[in-house]
């Protein structure tokens, strides 16, 4: 069954001067996971060290505000909420806020068993801009779709990652995924999810994590627009609907979420692939 709930149920603790760090996915939360995810915030001045495993993969979502990430040998990197940034095995780095910002963190410990080729050649520090990424429409509704972390953007198979929109009263198709740990994280919004044909109301700051085979979609509000981030580790992993004629087909548009030419192109593909298209 699903597991469901919002942030603000879930204490903070102290993470550095002015930081706080509430752990929402854990093994204690969800027995068995392989996901780890956890919000940071900072308030005005606040500072945090990350350090990730030798072992693990991991990534920044920002949320809000603007920090900068400290790392290597002097290099920083200015973050906000349009940034989604990979960082290696075993990185070691700070952030700092001067006016206060969010992010959640998601790491994927012993990524190497999810990626074969993850300890010959891991991953390197990686920066992306989701507003410069191509937004793909969905073939049957008026949702859309915005790659986040990806095997081409980040170079590991262990995690994939996307935004999705949905206006306000758009509905998905009931649905499982096989061969993957899902979690969507409600950015801003409200609606219901459905999971095993039962509905839950959900806001921003919700988490839903689903088991493997978990039957579930997603409805917005009548007035409300619903967006959320979802992440899958593996990337790759069979869709499954329970109306075949409802496969979701991604078209592409040419334009980014602010209408201008994007940064890359990617192809229209059908979620009932199986493996991740080579453009993505």
């Amino acid at each position: 069954m699903a597991t469901i709930f919002n942030q603000s149920t879930v204490a903070g603790e102290p993470f550095g001067p002015a930081a706080l760090r509430q752990r929402l996915l854990t093994e204690a939360r969800v027995p068995g996971t392989g996901i780890l995810l956890d919000r940071l915030s900072l308030a005005a001045g606040g500072e945090a060290s990350l350090s990730v495993p030798a072992t693990s993969a991991a990534w920044l979502q920002g949320l809000s505000g603007e920090a900068t990430l400290s790392h290597g040998e002097g290099q920083n990197a200015a973050l906000s909420d349009a940034h989604v940034v990979f960082l290696p095995p075993g990185f070691s780095g700070t952030l700092r806020t001067a006016a206060g910002a969010a992010f959640l963190y998601g790491e994927i410990p012993d990524a190497a068993r999810l990626d074969p080729g993850f300890t010959q050649d891991p991953p390197r520090f990686r920066l992306a801009d989701w507003t410069r990424e191509p937004v793909l429409d969905s073939e049957h509704d008026a949702r859309k779709r915005i790659y986040l972390v990806t095997p081409k953007l980040f170079a590991t198979k262990a995690v994939k990652g996307e935004m999705i929109i949905y206006p306000p009263g758009t509905a998905a198709a009931n649905h499982h995924h096989e061969g993957a740990e899902h979690f969507m994280y409600v950015l801003r919004g409200s609606g219901t999810v459905y999971a095993s044909e039962k509905p839950y109301p959900v806001r921003a700051g919700d988490v839903i994590y689903y088991p493997d085979r978990e039957r579930h979609y997603l409805e917005a509000a009548k007035d409300d627009e619903l967006v959320f981030a979802e992440f899958f580790s593996p990337a790759e992993f069979k869709t499954i609907w329970v109306n075949a004629a409802e496969v979701c087909t991604w078209q592409a548009t040419g334009r980014d979420i602010r209408g201008r030419t994007p940064a890359r192109e990617i192809k229209g593909h059908s979620s009932a692939d199986f493996l991740s298209p080579q453009d993505v």
